[in-house]
């Protein structure tokens, strides 16, 4: 699953440089993650890294987003060969 950022998003930037994928960005009110870029940092790292730093815990799984490890495995390895 890629995961979302809800709207208990304070801001405070924290998020956004720990992302491998770059899929965090500023949004019109909150931060937002790109699912077509979320690989839930596999690939990179064995757990979310946005997951880890944010303050207020308002980044879970996106539901409508389900993905498996090797979905998003392949993801990642699409992502990286275009780069």
């Amino acid at each position: 699953m890629a995961l979302m950022i809800t709207d208990e998003c304070i801001n405070c930037d924290v998020c956004e440089p720990e992302c491998p994928n770059k899929a965090i960005s500023q949004g019109a009110e909150i931060y937002e993650i790109d699912p077509d870029l979320c690989t839930e940092c596999v690939g990179h790292y064995n757990e979310p890294q946005c997951q880890q730093v944010c303050p207020v815990d308002c980044i879970p799984l996106d539901p409508d987003r389900k993905e498996s490890k090797d979905e998003l495995q392949q993801k990642y390895l699409k992502l990286i060969s275009a780069s």
